[in-house]
Order: structure tokens, then C-alpha cells, then sequence
């Protein structure tokens, strides 16, 4: 039998399966929590940092991926409140400048709050969100890619650069790839690159219900879960 607990998010009650992530708890309720890193179907790791929380332990808040973070009877969540804003603002804001070229990425600056981008573009082609790597490994069993090196050398690679005959080039890590989705007018050039905000006014009917998810057509961009 299915046991459940009752935790506590943005003042409302809410009743869940134990071993519910917070996130998955939260799209539920129709609480919209920006993710990028997230699908359903697979492990989480908390690689984007853009569903942060606050998780209000013994008076105290904790800042904490939701979609790592499991619920707890009687647990207290904060998901919308000023600090949790202006920290996924910002971690939008590096996400475009690394990869502007990504609608997935674009749609989420947007969701977020973004306006401007004060960091250097770098346009790279992976925001490390391991998409790819977790379909690969946990729906396919194939552990045909993965990550290879540390820090700025960090990467996901075939194991010494050259496609193992037991990829089953399914396409998988290609479909989940945030990068597929280029920006409605298309790929930026190197030294064009910008945020795009075209999408901005999809924003205007969450104005007076900010954390509620609405099912806006911003989903469509990042494979919400909402939307998929």
C-alpha cells in the first residue's frame, strides 16, 4: 500500500506519494518551479541548479535543488520567494551566455526573470545538464556516452572520443539535447550573440500568480514536465 505524507509549500497544504521529489510535488499542485536538467522518467542530479528552494528546517532556510530534495511529513518549502528569484535570475543569466543558441536555455532566462545579460557570451554548444548522458545509461542500458574530465575540461564524449559499436544510436541523447532547439530566428553568429525575449509576453498571464504554472508555451522550449 502507497504511503503518503503531507509536507507544506508556499503556505499550501499539499499530499503526497513518499519518495516524491519536491519538484515532481510541485508541478503536481500546479506550482511552477523552473527546471532544465529534469525529465520524469530519469535520476535527477540538480546539474542545472535552476529549481532551487528554500527548505525551511528548525526556523532555518536551506537553498536546495527540489528535484533532488525528497518530501518529509510535515516539511515546510519556500519555492517563490525573493532570494530564490534573484538566484535562478542569475543562473538563468550564465546559462544564456554560455549557450544562447538554445531556445530550451532562452525560454528559461525568460521564465525566470532575466532582462539583461551581463556576462561574456561564450556560445558553446553544452550547459552539462547530462540529459544525454542519464537516457543513455538508465532507458538504454548502453553507457555508449558519459562525462569525461574535471572543471573547465568537463564534457560529455564517447570513452576515448570514438562511438563504441554498442551505442545503439537510438537518437536519444540527440531528442533530450537542450541544444536542439535553436532561437526562433535562428542561430546566432559569433559576436551577435544576445537574449532573445521574444517569448516575454507569454509572461503576462502569470503577473498576479507568479508561482503557479500556467502551461505556458515557455514549456515547450525545455521539455517542461508540464509538458511532456
Amino acid at each position: 500500500m502507497e504511503q503518503y505524507v503531507t509536507l507544506t509549500m508556499d503556505g499550501a497544504r499539499a499530499r503526497v506519494p513518499r519518495g516524491t521529489s519536491v519538484l515532481d510535488a510541485a508541478m503536481e499542485y500546479g506550482i511552477c518551479i523552473p527546471h532544465l536538467c529534469h525529465i520524469p522518467y530519469l535520476s535527477d542530479m540538480g546539474a542545472c541548479r535552476l529549481c532551487i528552494v528554500e527548505h525551511i528546517e528548525n526556523g532555518r532556510a536551506k537553498v536546495t535543488t527540489s528535484c533532488t530534495l525528497r518530501v518529509q511529513e510535515g516539511m515546510v518549502i519556500r519555492t517563490n520567494t525573493e532570494k530564490i528569484r534573484k538566484l535562478r535570475r542569475n543562473i538563468a543569466e550564465l546559462l544564456v551566455a554560455e549557450a544562447p543558441n538554445s531556445r530550451a536555455v532562452q525560454d528559461i532566462a525568460v521564465r525566470c526573470g532575466v532582462k539583461e545579460v551581463r556576462y561574456p557570451f561564450r556560445n558553446n554548444d553544452c550547459v552539462l545538464c547530462g540529459r544525454c548522458v542519464r537516457v543513455c545509461t538508465e532507458m538504454w542500458g548502453a553507457r555508449a556516452i558519459g562525462f569525461v574530465g574535471r572543471g573547465k575540461e568537463r564534457h560529455v564524449d564517447f570513452p576515448f572520443g570514438v562511438r563504441p559499436d554498442f551505442c545503439k544510436q537510438c537518437s536519444s541523447c540527440v531528442d533530450l539535447c537542450p541544444m536542439t532547439i535553436t532561437p526562433c530566428d535562428g542561430p546566432m553568429k559569433p559576436g551577435e550573440e544576445r537574449l532573445c525575449g521574444k517569448c516575454e509576453s507569454q509572461l503576462q498571464v502569470t503577473e498576479q500568480i507568479p508561482d503557479t504554472c500556467v502551461w505556458c508555451d515557455l514549456g515547450m522550449g525545455f521539455n517542461c514536465a508540464r509538458q511532456a
